[in-house]
């Protein structure tokens, strides 16, 4: 008897919920952002701010595109790439950044580059980090959570820290109204941490993505003038004994493979390299 194989690319919603958290919790450090969003709004369109893709087969949701202001495929192998992307060229770009693992993103890229044209910047090696035990080393306990009132002391050291990452200002379309929205949501939520003295940032980081079972630490940085002092470390020890003794059981974040001082001091902390990612930035 021959068995009937389809498979489809289709916009997921509520009634997908238990068999996303399924996938996604399959590799909760991995997964921890697109996991992350679903957990804090749903699946519903609107209130996630983008489309949760699934590729269907045999009538299973198999694997997972999340279509926002990143596009991030999860679980998806040759087949289910071939099927985001193909969605993602009729669509046309919506996307700054195509991030997720390494195959998945090559294998995603090659197939969009010839319709979304150069990329700005590619980051083909990114070690992912992990966690899940407080630091050896002492922390700084001069670092703390930044206060509403002093929003304005660390955005411009969260503008100077995307520019230096990302090559361009994240104020360059709008001003800046998305991106110091989101810091001040990071703010009022207790999750942006900083040393500061005398009005200005030394060390500041920020816990992006939170799920039950993992955290992600994003927007590390060290002011010039202060870096080689060992800031880094202990101001990463502090941020990573503030988030696994209250925020989630791993923390984790993900480093360019040619940021040799960052990675070293991540080793110092104690963080071990669990995997890698792709970035093609636009």
């Amino acid at each position: 008897m021959r068995v009937l194989r389809t498979s489809s690319v289709r916009v997921l919603d509520e009634h997908d919920r238990e068999a996303v958290h399924g996938l996604l919790d399959a590799d909760p450090v991995g997964n921890v952002f697109v996991s992350s969003r679903v957990r804090a709004t749903g699946l519903n369109t609107a209130r996630l701010g983008a489309e949760l893709w699934g590729y269907v087969e045999q009538g299973g949701i198999a694997s997972l595109c999340y279509s926002g202001a990143n596009l991030v495929p999860v679980n998806a192998g040759p087949t289910a790439v071939r099927k985001f992307a193909e969605r993602a060229r009729e669509r046309g770009r919506r996307c700054s950044s195509i991030v997720g693992p390494i195959p998945a993103v090559n294998d995603m890229w090659d197939r969009l580059r010839p319709a979304w044209g150069p990329a700005r910047t590619i980051r083909a090696n990114q070690p992912v980090l992990e966690l899940s035990e407080y630091p050896a080393v002492e922390p700084d306990t001069r670092v703390r959570q930044v206060q509403p009132h002093e929003l304005s002391i660390l955005y411009p050291a969260c503008v100077a820290m995307f520019t230096e990452e990302v090559g361009v200002p994240p104020d360059s379309g709008d001003g800046g109204a998305l991106y110091r929205a989101r810091i001040a949501e990071l703010v009022r939520s207790g999750r942006a941490l900083a040393r500061i003295e005398n009005g200005r940032v030394v060390f500041k980081a920020e816990i992006g993505a939170v799920t039950p079972y993992a955290c992600q630490i994003q927007g590390v940085w060290v002011h010039p003038e202060h870096r080689g002092q060992g800031h880094a470390v202990h101001g990463m020890a502090a941020v990573a004994r503030w988030a696994l003794s209250g925020v989630a059981p791993r923390a984790t974040l993900y480093v360019n493979d040619f940021n040799t001082p960052a990675r070293a001091a991540y080793r110092r902390v104690g963080f071990r390299e669990v995997g890698a990612v792709m970035s093609v930035l636009f």
